[in-house]
C-alpha cells in the first residue's frame, strides 16, 4: 500500500457536528497524514437582525455549546483535536492554515446567502495552494443522485416525494476511521461559554417537551430509546400531532438541525427497526418527514434568495403590515387567541414548540394578523432549538401563502384547539397565572 505524503488537512465544522456518517472526517483521514478540526462560534450568529431580533437566543446557544463540547470529546476518541474560537471564520481560518500548513479544508456544503458570503470572504484570504472541499452531508437524498438541474425540482411536494421514492436510492452511512494518537496536537483554545455570548445560565423548564442535551451522544441515546427500547416509533403517526410530553414525536429535529445526527442514520435505523419488529404507517411516516426536510432544502437550492423575500417563491404581492404592538403580543402570548398564546409561551419558556403549534401560530401571524411573515420566521430562528434555515423559511412561506402550498389554507385556531387540546390540558399548563 502506498504511503500518504506528509500533509495536513483541516475539518471546518459547521452544521455537521458529529463523527458518525461524516464525509469531511472520512476524506480528511483517508487523504492526509495529519488531521486537525476547528469550530467557530461566529459572532455574526448572535447579532440582532434588521427586525431587532437576535439571530440566536439562549436556548439554541446552550444547545450548541453542549453539542460542541460533546463533539470535542468524540473527536478526541478518533485522535483528532478540535480547536474552538469565538471569532468569525473569515478572520481566523487563513491564520490557522498558515500556522499548521494546511493543504485542504473539508467542510459541509452550504448555499444560502450568508454562508456563501462567508465562503467567498474565506477563499479570498486563503493561499491559492489551499484546497476547499465541500460535501453534501445534510441531506437524506444526496443532490448528486437527485438532479443535475435544480430548476427541475417540482413545486409540489407529493410529485417530488413520489419521484424520489421510486427512482433514487438512499446512500449508506459513511464509515469513519480513527487516526493514530500522534495526530493529536496541543490545544490551548477553550469552548465559548453562555456568558461569553452575553447570556446567563438557566435551568431547563420542568414542562419542556425537549429535556435533552445537545450533542451526538445524546442524539444516539434518544434514537436508541425511541426506536428500540420503548418502540414508540411504531406509534409515531398516531401521536405526532401531540402537544405535551417527550414522546409524542421523535424529537430528533434539534440534533438534525445542527448536524449532530444525520438523516441517513435515522433512515437506516428505521430499516433496522422494521427488519426486527415490522414496518407500518408510523415507521414510514418518520421517513416521510425526513423527505419533507429534504424538500425544503431543494426548494432553497432552486429559488435561492427568493425564500427570504417578502413575496416568497410565488412572488405574491400581498399587503403585509408591521405593527410593533401586534408583533409583541404574539411573541409574548398576549393575543386574543388562547391556543396561540399557550404555544407562544411554551416557545418563550423552553425554546421548543410542537409541529401542530407551529402551524397554528404561524398561520395566525400571517393570515389573521396579516403581519410580515419574515418577522415571525426571524423570531423562530432566534428561539427554536431546532432552527434549520431551509425548513424554517420553507414552512413559513408555505403557511403564509407564498410558498409550496397549492391550497393556500388558513388554520382555524379555535377548531384546532378543540381537536388537539379539547381538555385544555396544554393551555392550562402554559397559561396558568401565578397568584403571588
Amino acid at each position: 500500500m502506498q504511503k500518504k505524503q506528509e500533509n495536513t488537512s483541516l475539518i471546518w465544522f459547521r452544521n455537521n457536528l458529529r463523527v458518525h456518517d461524516n464525509t469531511s472526517i472520512k476524506k480528511a483521514v483517508q487523504n492526509h497524514t495529519k488531521v486537525i478540526a476547528v469550530y467557530f462560534f461566529d459572532p455574526k450568529l448572535f447579532e440582532f437582525d434588521k427586525f431587532g431580533i437576535q439571530k440566536t437566543a439562549k436556548y439554541r446557544a446552550k444547545f450548541l455549546i453542549e453539542t460542541v463540547t460533546d463533539l470535542k470529546k468524540n473527536l478526541e476518541d478518533l485522535n483528532i483535536t478540535l480547536l474552538t474560537y469565538f471569532e468569525s471564520p473569515e478572520d481566523k481560518l487563513h491564520e490557522i492554515c498558515d500556522a499548521y500548513e494546511i493543504e485542504t479544508i473539508y467542510t459541509q456544503k452550504e448555499w444560502t446567502k450568508e454562508e456563501v458570503t462567508t465562503n467567498n470572504f474565506i477563499k479570498n484570504t486563503l493561499s491559492e495552494t489551499v484546497n476547499f472541499v465541500e460535501d453534501n452531508d445534510q441531506f437524506l437524498y444526496n443532490p448528486t443522485t437527485v438532479s443535475k438541474d435544480f430548476s427541475n425540482i417540482p413545486n409540489v411536494f407529493t410529485a417530488f416525494r413520489k419521484k424520489l421514492e421510486k427512482t433514487v436510492q438512499i446512500q449508506k452511512e459513511v464509515q469513519v476511521s480513527k487516526c493514530t494518537s500522534e495526530n493529536l496536537i496541543e490545544n490551548k483554545t477553550i469552548i465559548t461559554t453562555l456568558q461569553d455570548l452575553g447570556f446567563e445560565d438557566f435551568e431547563v423548564h420542568e414542562n419542556t417537551a425537549f429535556p435533552f442535551s445537545g450533542g451526538e451522544t445524546s442524539a444516539l441515546e434518544r434514537l436508541k430509546n425511541y426506536f428500540f427500547e420503548t418502540k414508540k416509533v411504531g406509534f409515531y403517526k398516531k401521536t405526532r400531532n401531540g402537544l405535551l410530553g417527550v414522546d409524542y414525536s421523535t424529537k430528533f429535529s434539534p440534533w438534525l438541525a445542527n448536524g449532530s445526527l444525520s438523516a441517513k442514520t435515522i433512515y437506516w435505523k428505521i430499516k433496522e427497526y422494521e427488519a426486527k419488529f415490522g414496518a407500518n404507517d408510523s415507521t414510514y411516516w418518520v421517513i416521510f418527514e425526513l423527505i419533507w426536510r429534504d424538500y425544503f432544502k431543494y426548494i432553497s437550492l432552486k429559488y435561492n434568495a427568493k425564500v427570504f423575500q417578502l413575496g416568497g417563491i410565488l412572488e405574491k404581492d400581498y399587503q403585509w403590515s408591521y405593527d410593533k404592538q401586534l408583533i409583541n403580543q404574539w411573541i409574548h402570548g398576549e393575543t386574543k387567541d388562547d391556543f396561540v398564546n399557550a404555544n407562544m409561551i411554551e416557545l418563550k419558556e423552553t425554546g421548543f414548540m410542537s409541529n401542530r403549534g407551529r402551524q397554528n401560530v404561524a398561520s395566525y401571524f400571517a393570515k389573521e394578523l396579516l403581519l410580515d411573515w419574515r418577522i415571525g420566521a426571524a423570531y423562530f430562528e432566534s428561539m427554536l432549538l431546532d432552527y434549520d434555515v431551509h425548513s424554517n423559511y420553507g414552512n413559513w412561506m408555505y403557511v403564509s401563502g407564498v410558498g409550496n402550498d397549492p391550497r393556500d389554507r388558513k388554520f382555524n385556531t379555535q377548531l384546532q384547539a378543540e381537536r388537539y387540546d379539547g381538555n385544555h390540558k396544554f393551555r392550562k399548563i402554559w397559561l396558568i397565572k401565578t397568584l403571588f
